[in-house]
This record gives structure tokens, C-alpha cells and sequence, in this order.
């Protein structure tokens, strides 16, 4: 594995799931990163869930809800939300946060509660 240092101005940005994100590290970086690490404005997350994936939300700005497995979670800056395989999850709110999945989440990984007919490389997750 290589090391990697990327500036968020300079990295890739793109529309997903949760809202717009930069690519900090993320698919461009296949088989040099053990994870991926994006910088993500949320502004009303769809839920979805990851069947192999877990995911770290750190809240950098802002405030609102994490929502987990149907549960509300009120976060701000500075809180730290561990997201495991399986639990559907989404956001509430206007806030930024550093999502980093472990391992590398794919996006063949995304699944929608309402069946997995939406999942695949055209469907983005966080």
C-alpha cells in the first residue's frame, strides 16, 4: 500500500446518496487504500445499508440526525457515529462529515430497505 496525501480541493466531487462529497480516497485509489475517506455536505441522506461495509460518520459542521436502523440519533460537531454491516442507516440536517468506510465499500455494497433491486455501480452510496 502506498502512501497517499490528497488536498479536498483537488480531489474528485461527485453527487451520492447522502448528499455532495469529495473523494478524498475513494475508488481512484483502488488497491492503495485499506479504506475510503469522503468529505460529505449531507443534506438529507437516503437510507440504505452496506452488507460487508462498516462506516464512520465524524461530524465536522453542523448538526442533525443520524438515523439507525430506525432509530434517531440527534449528532453535532464532534460526534462520532460507528455504522456496522446490515443496520440501515441515513442523515437529517445540513452538516459535513468525514465518512470512512472500512474496508474499501464498493458500490456494488449499497443496498436500499425497499429491496435490492437499486443497488450497483449506478447507485452511490456515502
Amino acid at each position: 500500500m502506498d502512501a497517499l496525501v490528497r488536498h479536498e480541493g483537488e480531489a474528485p466531487r461527485e453527487r451520492s446518496t447522502c448528499g455532495w462529497r469529495h473523494l478524498l480516497i475513494s475508488r481512484q485509489d483502488r488497491g492503495r487504500a485499506a479504506a475510503w475517506a469522503h468529505a460529505v455536505d449531507i443534506d438529507g441522506a437516503r437510507e440504505h445499508y452496506h452488507k460487508q461495509g462498516t462506516e464512520l460518520y465524524y461530524v465536522l459542521e453542523g448538526e442533525g440526525s443520524v438515523v439507525l436502523d430506525g432509530v434517531e440519533h440527534p449528532v453535532r460537531k464532534g460526534s462520532l457515529v460507528q455504522i456496522p454491516p446490515g443496520v440501515v442507516h441515513g442523515a437529517r440536517g445540513r452538516m459535513r462529515v468525514l465518512v470512512i468506510g472500512i474496508p474499501d465499500i464498493s458500490d456494488e455494497d449499497l443496498y436500499f430497505p425497499e429491496g435490492a433491486a437499486e443497488h450497483g455501480p449506478t447507485a452511490q452510496g456515502d
